[in-house]
Formats: C-alpha cells, structure tokens, sequence
C-alpha cells in the first residue's frame, strides 16, 4: 500500500504497516498478506507526547525528547495542504516572538518528496523554525493526526496540553496567550 492510499484509509480506520485496523463501524479488516497489528491508541490530551527520531532539512537526526524542558508547538503539515500553507506564516510571527531556550516549533512536513518540497516552500515563505520529514506517515498516524494541519502544544515535562485541529492564526492574542500558558505553568 502506498502512502496516498494510507491516506485515502485514514477516514475509514487506522491505517498501521498496511493493514486497516478498524474500519467506519469499528469492524476489523487485514489485507491477505498484512497480519493484523495492535495500534497503540493516540495519544490525547494530558498523555505524554510520544518520542520520535525523524530528520530534518539538513538531514540531521533530531527527537522529541531534544526539546525537554522548552514549551513545543509540533505542527503536522504539507506543501499541498492550503490551510496549512496560510498557518505558517503567522507559525513564524509566534516562532520569534518568544526565546529559543523556552519554545520550539516542530513543523513535521508529511510530503513525500521531502525537502525537494519543504526546501523551496521554507525559502519562499520565509520561516526559520525547524521543518522536520515524515515521508511516510508512520509519526502521524501515531499521534492521530487524521488531517492536516494538526497541531500539538506539548509542555516542559513532554504531556500533551493541547490538541488544535485545523489552520490558526498564532500571531494573534488566543494563540499567544496558548503558548504564554504552558511557559508559565510548566
């Protein structure tokens, strides 16, 4: 199964190594060569957000864990994803106006194309927070991120203090005062 084709699934149950775990009325299904998989549930809000290891633009390994102690804004997008593509400029007015050493914004590009996409979209829009790729999928089907984009506030001590769907306006008061919060009571 292709990752547009895991995708297409995602509506109609958790799509997990191939196989549909659960589908729109909760039965089970497996294709005839994929065993069926366990899913870990997604992690929701008060969980503690899950660790990953993807790479970012210049290749680097970078994890959640790496951002322990700072506030983290973990951003699911894509170039072709129009809300997502308004959200980041107003993700880049909220990305400087607090310090490096308490907030990080994780933008984690779904495109299968990697940094061929985010590369030149990044330089056009001009944003400076760490784009990070998940080619396949595999990180956003393990928060649940079922569309795009999706937004995770994590706090210092790495739980989930919010779980934002759909495009926002961050520069706005609302979405600083989020942030403002988590810097505060962490």
């Amino acid at each position: 199964m292709n990752r547009w084709s895991a995708l297409s699934l995602i509506g109609a149950g958790l799509v997990i190594g191939g196989a549909i775990i659960a589908d729109a009325q909760g039965g089970a299904s497996t294709s005839s060569t994929t065993p069926l998989m366990v899913a870990n549930p997604a992690p929701q809000v008060d969980d503690e957000a899950p660790n990953f290891l993807l790479k970012d633009s210049e290749g680097f390994n970078v994890t959640l864990d790496q951002f322990r102690g700072k506030v983290v804004l973990l951003n699911f997008w894509a170039t072709w994803c129009g809300p997502c593509k308004i959200e980041m400029p107003a993700m880049e007015r909220l990305y400087r106006s607090f310090s490096r050493k308490e907030f990080e914004i994780l933008a984690v590009s779904t495109d299968a194309q990697g940094t061929a996409v985010t590369r030149p979209f990044q330089q056009e829009v001009g944003f400076t927070f760490p784009v990070l790729h998940d080619a396949d999928f595999r990180i956003g089907l393990q928060y649940g991120a079922r569309q795009l984009p999706m937004t995770f506030l994590i706090d210092r001590k790495g739980i989930i203090r919010n779980r934002i769907p759909g495009a926002r306006d961050w520069s706005a008061p609302a979405g600083k005062r989020l942030v403002e919060a988590l810097l505060q009571g962490s």
